[in-house]
């Protein structure tokens, strides 16, 4: 990870003191990242004496975030011309609109700020800071904080470890070129922050249901590639059955690609009849944000998603033919 410079952190300073009032956005299904980095630059901008408003479309369906979704909301305060000018846009852990979902409301024309860790990300201009060697978006939220504001409070930094926990898979992501996000880690812990609360907040809690449908998972799955690609799929009846609140995919991942010689992951979900949305999870150099951007998605090198059109039978049989070009 790439520590923020002084000048990046005046220049989200200076971008703060210009505006009177914020709306901070997320992508939609937010993860534990993306709801860490929405609060946590909410603290900053509390601290800095600034109005602000909460923006996800949601749906907050992991286990351990749903506490959070009674902070944000989904549409767009009524502005008139004045007070829209007078209103800023603080975009965290995605880049481009079209991540946001679908939201009621119009958020065009709005002087915007960007902290994201995506490989994908495309922002262009001078008010952003994208840095694709983070593990996670909430270390940079983290710097800022730091960096305006000072040391966190326990509550803040609680908030903000959270996210950084949740990306890294509670630091099992990290490489040995990752020395400066232990740091991080080390000055939250400092400032009170409980690592084993949080583990237990992140895998504790599921629903039973979600153990079913695990199991259903992994009765499907099936290994391509010479056996270096495992898939899988979840149905619309499926769904209907278990339901769509408390998924744990991650539990899937982690099963899988402990397989020898496993070496990437697929999951694809039949959402509606016309709509797919795909998972892809991987190992070492195997880059699926490459895959994922052939199908309008995108991510990061080792983990991303995207969101297809089509049906299961055909939609599984072209990821499959993208992974058999680069395993």
């Amino acid at each position: 990870m790439i520590p923020i410079t002084q000048e990046q952190i005046e220049s989200f300073r200076s971008f703060v003191e210009s505006h009177e009032q914020f709306l901070i956005a997320g992508h939609k299904e937010p993860d534990g990242d993306c709801v860490s980095c929405s609060i946590g630059m909410s603290y900053i901008l509390r601290h800095m004496g600034k109005k602000y408003t909460l923006i996800n479309a949601g749906p907050f369906k992991r286990a351990e975030i749903k506490k959070f979704a009674n902070l944000f909301r989904s549409d767009i305060p009524k502005m008139n011309a004045s007070e829209k000018a007078k209103t800023a846009l603080i975009l965290v852990d995605c880049s481009e609109m079209q991540r946001l979902g679908e939201l009621d409301g119009n958020l065009e024309g709005l002087d915007t700020f960007i902290v994201d860790h995506h490989l994908t990300a495309e922002a262009k201009g001078t008010n952003r800071i994208i840095d694709a060697t983070a593990p996670a978006a909430a270390c940079l939220v983290q710097q800022i904080y730091e960096g305006i504001v000072g040391k966190p409070d326990a509550n803040e930094a609680h908030t903000l470890f959270f996210g950084m926990a949740t990306d890294t898979g509670f630091f099992r992501y990290l490489n040995e070129k990752d020395s400066s996000v232990f740091d991080c880690a080390s000055r939250l812990t400092d400032a009170g922050v409980n690592p084993r609360a949080i583990y237990q907040e992140m895998t504790g809690g599921k629903p039973w249901n979600t153990r079913k449908l695990l199991s259903i998972m992994l009765e499907r799955a099936e290994r391509y590639c010479d056996g270096k690609l495992v898939v899988t799929y979840e149905e619309q009846a499926d769904t209907r059955k278990y339901g769509q609140e408390g998924r744990d995919s991650d539990a899937l991942y982690t099963l899988m690609l402990s397989t020898e010689g496993v070496e990437a992951v697929l999951f694809v979900r039949q959402e509606s009849d016309t709509k797919c949305t795909a998972g892809f999870r991987s190992l070492k150099e195997c880059d699926v944000s490459t895959i994922a951007a052939k199908f309008g998605g995108g991510g990061h090198k080792n983990a991303s998603g995207a969101s297809i059109q089509g049906r299961l039978e055909s939609v599984i049989p072209a990821i499959i033919e993208e992974f058999s070009k680069v395993l």
